[in-house]
């Protein structure tokens, strides 16, 4: 298990929990509460039961008055947790301008954070990610779908595009070369056994979609290949990478394979996969074209574009889930489905004049609240207006879950928990595992500078937090579990750093050179444009 510090903090506390209580009996005195605290995510706080101390003739009314004291520190906590989150969500929105121009992500300073308020800074946030894997799984499972659902919404492009081939082959047979060769490192230089080594391909393979959202698409509108490619890359590979888990789970005889694997094939990879995006797209369509049914045929169901958002991730998670199939697969698709919508509606020959006369408004003294009604309700925008909307509302959800995640594993981070002996497994992985994964692909056309960054931005995150959560709720313990939750959490901490520090200046300068081969393209036609009308 895990060792967990008390940190400065909790020693403060206990100390002056104990000045109020020194010789109250525990179940007179201090019960329901401790001498000792332990925070878990979310600011739930968690006392614990210390041995009994000896019962002395104190009064009961001195019994009450120190339990009045104790609950007074335990509410001086809570405020001054609800203070520490305050002023690191305040800062951060207003410091957003200058970050962007910074080497620096959000994530990198909620990882700070997380470790100044964990064991190695002030104690304020102790987390045993063993005792605490359920909860923590919950937590992270929500911010995956979450940002999942955002991923299918921000991309456009039809299903039958040529765009999705890269996409693709990178959600699986470069997912397969990176989960071999993870594994060889697994077994040959970390040690483990096979079934671990599969076990640690599979929670390293998916790229993150919550930490790489510097690197993806940035509206619905943008067809930049690079960017598309990783965001489709990071909603595929965190539902292709639930069949890896499954068989190391399998190998380690966790989870039922069947004779010569037969049930893991079926089931695990054929069925699961086949119905989660079956079932996502299928709800997606359904929920979103009787929305718009609704909306612009008897003007209801407006106004709650936020409830039709979670309701839709639930019920195409649940679901899949009830029919045994990938959740995490169902929730990217339902989110490409209500896209799609959007954009069959867009692209028809009639939308634009219908969109223009939609927008003028009826009167001069209409209000915001009416020009919405009639944005929502209006069949040339409402279902842009429910897709933007349903968009806007996750993407807030999604950076609030990345504060609690980051802020979390960051206060987990201990001498226990951080493998530094695992270093050069972190350097392959990015620098070697990675570009390799992408040569198998054969990308002959894809641009050099291109094929750089995407071979640089494996970025991991949270979809491996997730899984390595999975696998300690499913069997996984002991010395395994403590050297599974080093690694990744050595991974994930190095990633953010890292790719954190380079992703803009790398970005802004791939961006320049688009903008530069843009205008030069454009000036070439231009020019033959002129030669051919002389």
């Amino acid at each position: 298990m895990v060792a967990e510090s008390p940190g400065l903090f909790g020693a403060l506390l206990h100390r002056f929990a104990a000045r109020f209580t020194p010789t109250v009996g525990l179940d007179d005195a201090v019960s329901p509460w401790v001498m000792r605290h332990h925070f878990v995510a979310g600011g739930a706080v968690s006392l614990h039961r210390p041995e009994p101390l000896a019962v002395s003739s104190v009064t009961r009314s001195y019994a009450k008055s120190s339990r009045g004291r104790l609950e007074c520190v335990v509410e001086a906590v809570t405020a001054l947790w609800f203070t520490i989150i305050g002023v690191l969500l305040c800062g951060m929105a207003l410091a957003n301008t200058h970050l962007a121009r910074l080497p620096l992500t959000p994530s990198m300073l909620y990882l700070a954070a997380g470790i100044v308020l964990g064991p190695l800074g002030v104690g304020l946030l102790l987390i045993n990610p063993t005792e605490q894997s359920h909860l923590l799984e919950v937590a992270a499972e929500v911010a995956v779908l979450v940002s999942l659902f955002v991923a299918g919404l921000k991309l456009r492009s039809a299903l039958n595009d040529k765009r999705w081939k890269i996409p693709l082959l990178l959600a699986t047979v470069g997912m397969a070369v990176t989960v071999g060769l993870v594994t060889l490192l697994g077994v040959y230089g970390l040690g483990l056994p096979l079934g671990a080594a599969v076990l640690l391909g599979g929670i390293l393979a998916p790229t993150d979609p919550v930490l790489a959202s510097d690197v993806q698409v940035e509206s619905p509108t943008d067809r930049d290949r690079l960017r598309f490619n990783l965001t489709g890359e990071a909603g595929l590979n965190d539902g292709t990478a639930f069949p890896v888990v499954m068989l190391g789970l399998g190998l380690l005889g966790l989870h039922e394979l069947g004779a010569y694997g037969w049930r893991w094939l079926a089931v695990d990879v054929a069925w699961a996969v086949i119905a989660g995006v079956a079932i996502g797209g299928l709800l997606g369509t359904l929920m979103g074209r009787w929305v718009v049914h609704l909306r612009t045929t008897h003007h209801e169901a407006v106004g709650r574009d936020d409830l039709l958002a979670l309701g839709l991730i639930a019920l195409a998670y649940g679901a899949a889930l009830l029919l045994h199939g990938y959740g995490f697969l169902a929730v990217f698709a339902a989110g490409l489905a209500l896209r799609r919508i959007e954009r069959l509606q867009s692209d028809s020959p009639t939308a634009k004049d219908d969109a223009v006369a939609a927008d003028a408004p009826t009167t001069a003294t209409a209000s915001h609240k009416e020009m919405l009604e009639g944005a929502a309700t209006s069949d040339a925008t409402a279902p842009a207006y429910m897709a933007e909307a349903a968009l806007g509302f996750t993407e807030q959800l999604e950076r609030v879950a990345e504060v609690a995640i980051v802020l979390v594993l960051g206060a987990m981070l201990t001498p226990r928990t951080f493998a530094l002996d695992a270093w050069w497994f972190v350097l392959a992985l990015f620098v070697v595992v990675r570009p390799v994964a992408l040569f198998s692909l054969r990308l002959r056309h894809t641009p050099p500078e291109k094929f750089r960054l995407m071979a640089w931005f494996g970025i991991r995150g949270v979809g491996s937090f997730y899984y390595l959560m999975y696998a300690l709720q499913h069997g996984v313990q002991g010395a395994l579990a403590d050297r599974l939750i080093a690694v990744t959490f050595t991974v994930i901490a190095a990633s953010a750093v890292v790719h954190g520090i380079s992703v803009t200046p790398l970005m802004r300068r791939y961006d320049r050179l688009r903008h530069v081969g843009s205008s030069l393209q454009f000036r070439r036609g231009m020019s033959r444009t002129d030669r051919s009308a002389s």
